[in-house]
């Protein structure tokens, strides 16, 4: 039905030039994270900016910056933090717009387990799914607290982050997201604890963004494609019943209550202003990896992040 309507749209407008494609590598599998990009597909919002976009759930969640690198994308969904470091990797790629605009990983724990507070950590296993951001993240965490980060033990549980956390695997978990995590742990019977990482020394960063590479990307049709997300956001805030409605019915998967729970929660999270961004807190968290030593220098502002929508 969408496609007629689309088609139709076009015919009655009259005689225009075909829309311009461009594919979009998401994180992972769909969820309310990309609510703004489904909404802005399923209410027409590309098609009304002369776009028909792709939208392509990962194989491999960590391939697609390094696709979109290479070229074999336009856009992908990735994490301001991963973004710092690929760029000192020498990847081609830049910071072009934000979906999820405030940190969603958490330091996890069991709600009435043995660790009251970060300290409690010291001697014990905390599990993690991808490595490199999380050692500055907990560095800084456990700082605070005044253990190190070589007294405790990293376990890599894949992506079995709560699973592994419920099974008494590990003693915590990093890279959980509080969208998601803990009412899927809350739904399981097993309630989980969040220490919210911005609130422990770790300076605020966009958790979703959308990377391009700076040497092949086509800037109007990146504007583009934001301000269609831009107006799917207003949507969704305005009337989120109606936008979960038609979110959930996008994809069988996504009707039940995991997901009904998730959406609520991460309402307030997306990106009003999908174009804009705020030049220091990509200073601030490029200085707080430089001062953690996973970085060798720091880069200025305009090597990470660009406003698209800018003369």
């Amino acid at each position: 039905m969408r496609i007629f309507l689309t088609v139709f749209t076009i015919l009655v407008a009259g005689p225009s030039a075909a829309a311009d494609k461009l594919t979009v590598l998401l994180d992972w599998f769909v969820n309310p994270d990309h609510g703004p990009i489904i909404i802005a597909q399923e209410n027409g919002y590309f098609a009304e900016q002369n776009l028909e976009v792709e939208i392509v759930p990962p194989a491999d969640p960590s391939l697609p910056p390094r696709l979109v690198a290479a070229g074999q994308a336009d856009l992908a969904v990735s994490y301001q933090p991963q973004l710092h470091l690929q760029i000192h990797e020498g990847l081609p790629l830049v910071r072009v717009g934000t979906l999820v605009a405030t940190p969603l990983n958490c330091l996890l724990v069991l709600k009435d387990g043995p660790i009251a507070t970060p300290a409690d950590l010291k001697g014990g296993k905390i599990g993690f799914s991808v490595a490199g951001v999380e050692e500055a993240i907990l560095t800084a965490i456990l700082g605070n607290y005044g253990v190190g980060f070589d007294e405790v033990e990293l376990v890599n549980v894949n992506f079995s982050l709560s699973p592994s956390l419920m099974s008494g695997q590990v003693d915590a978990v990093i890279g959980a997201y509080r969208n998601f995590e803990l009412n899927q742990m809350d739904i399981e019977g097993v309630p989980g604890r969040c220490f919210f990482i911005e609130e422990e020394g770790v300076p605020p960063y966009d958790e979703l963004i959308y990377v391009a590479n700076p040497d092949r990307m086509d800037r109007d049709m990146i504007a583009r494609f934001l301000a269609a997300t831009e107006k799917a956001t207003q949507f969704i805030v305005n009337n989120p019943e109606t936008a979960w409605e038609i979110f959930s019915a996008s994809a069988p998967e996504l009707q039940d209550e995991l997901n009904a729970r998730a959406w609520v929660d991460t309402l307030p999270r997306f990106a009003l202003r999908p174009a804009g961004f705020d030049h220091g807190r990509y200073a601030r968290f490029e200085a707080f990896l430089a001062e953690q030593g996973l970085i060798p220098s720091v880069n200025p502002v305009t090597k990470i992040s660009v406003d698209v929508t800018a003369e």
